[in-house]
């Protein structure tokens, strides 16, 4: 990397000066500037953000999503006061996309924003509610998802559409400053991850916004999360019992034992930990799925004038766990110089507000799009939408789809050897792929299917046909 400087002259004032002065030249809002020197002087200072089994207790109860009957009429009387906030910063670059990962089309033609959408438009309507819809994007998302909200003639309402995140430099790791990489000076930069959600809200305006108009509690969720809708239940127990923060957790299986998990600290006081956070040496405990119980979804529910007050007294920085993340600072090259990425989660924010409690829910509100393989289920008629736009899962478990990724990473790598769309998984429980195989039309996968392809030319699975046992070619 270049430097204007000799770093090993430089004082940690002089080097936190740099990354002020560059924030300061990109126009960065002053509060993201203080929250990024924040987390710098802790990453100086040698903070590693672990947090170690011994400050992260297990947690053993906690209410359950199943049990809220009672509350439904509690929602329903603060529905008008209520957002709806998705997380629709991401490109999808790791299956090869380049626009936003929510246009993506996921079911009846119809892309994860096309679904948000109308899932709001049909609560407004069936509970004569306001209900706003809010997005917070990118600089890589904002105008194409602009434009589609645009075709919604019947989506207005009284605040923005949403607001933009934030972007921070990265850190070269040797140095300790501002990382430089002419070839793509983009890449210098990063998203703070989604804990940057609280300063984003002040920066851009929209929390006074909000306040302002008599909205009091807001649901976000991630984009990609089709299951996370808004759930008259919790929202009228939050209501009900004052509660200013929630989040909404699931069973731990050993598929997330690298997720963010629930914990409690000595004082009773909830907390998120993230793999990052872990100790190296501890990395065997923070994977133990019967200690550590419960997955963060990622779905939160906040009460906003509690937000703003608590924003307010800790001068708009909520200090949540640094989280330190090392890459290469070009991310298509493993080659290129390290960098940390100074991250924070949203729902470590658990840990700030006293009284803020976590609820146990459906793993049918997490339905995450991560791989191809999580997409091809959600094609499949393992799931419909309803009249209500909402996912119903058509069977009591859902299949194991392992999809060979030489093959299936890329998005357009999986709709060319699915050109018909996905099968029918209804009836399957595995389903593995290894191999170059391309499926015909109305194709069946039954019980446990494995396609094993070793053959440099293609596999095709013709029309009709029904797998199930082991087909090796």
């Amino acid at each position: 990397m270049v430097l204007m400087l000799d770093p090993q002259t430089l004082t940690h004032r002089e080097r936190a000066s740099l990354f002020t002065e560059k924030m300061s030249a990109a126009k960065i809002p002053e509060l993201m500037v203080q929250n990024f020197q924040h987390y710098y002087k802790q990453l100086v200072a040698g903070e590693t953000g672990y947090i170690r089994s011994q400050d992260a207790g297990p947690v053993t109860s906690i209410p359950d999503a199943d049990q809220l009957a009672s509350y439904c009429a509690a929602g329903k009387a603060v529905l008008n006061n209520t957002v709806i906030l998705k997380l629709n910063g991401g490109l999808g670059t790791s299956m090869g996309m380049d626009g936003p990962k929510s246009l993506v089309p996921v079911k009846d033609g119809l892309s994860f924003l096309d679904i948000i959408v109308r899932q709001a438009l049909y609560l407004r309507q069936q509970h004569a509610a306001r209900l706003p819809l809010l997005f917070m994007n990118s600089f890589h998302t904002q105008a194409a998802t602009q434009a589609v909200l645009n075709r919604y003639a019947n989506l207005k309402q009284d605040v923005p559409f949403g607001f933009l995140q934030h972007k921070e430099p990265k850190v070269d790791k040797e140095t300790l400053t501002p990382a430089s990489w002419p070839i793509s000076s983009e890449k210098e930069w990063c998203p703070p991850g989604h804990g940057d959600l609280y300063s984003a809200l002040v920066t851009s305006g929209m929390l006074e916004k909000l306040i302002g108009a008599g909205y009091e509690y807001i649901f976000v969720s991630n984009a990609d999360n089709l299951g996370a809708t808004l759930d008259l239940q919790i929202l009228g127990y939050m209501a009900q019992n004052k509660v200013p923060f929630l989040m909404e957790v699931t069973d731990r299986t050993l598929a997330d034992r690298k997720g963010g998990h629930l914990a409690r600290r000595s004082d009773g006081q909830l907390l998120l930990r993230e793999v990052a956070q872990c100790p190296p040496d501890e990395l065997e405990l923070f994977q133990d799925i019967e200690r550590y119980r419960y997955f963060n979804t990622n779905n939160l529910w906040l009460h906003l004038p509690t937000l703003k007050r608590v924003l307010a007294e800790r001068n708009g920085i909520l200090g949540l766990p640094l989280i330190r993340n090392e890459k290469p600072v070009d991310p298509t090259d493993p080659h290129s110089p390290r960098v940390y990425q100074l991250e924070t989660a949203m729902g470590s924010a658990i840990a700030v507000f006293e009284g803020a409690q976590a609820m146990r829910v459906s793993r049918r509100r997490f339905v995450p799009v991560k791989k191809n393989n999580d997409l091809l289920l959600l094609r499949s008629d393992v799931y419909r939408l309803n009249e209500q736009y909402e996912l119903e899962q058509m069977v009591d478990e859902l299949p194991l789809i392992d999809l060979d990724m030489r093959y299936y990473q890329l998005l357009n790598e999986l709709e060319t050897r699915f050109p018909h769309g996905a099968p029918s998984l209804k009836m399957c429980r595995r389903l593995e792929v290894t191999g170059d195989v391309y499926f015909g039309r109305n194709v069946a996968v039954k019980g446990d299917a494995k396609i094993m392809n070793d053959d440099q030319e293609p596999l095709y699975i013709g029309d009709q046909t029904v797998v199930n046992g082991v087909i090796d070619y």
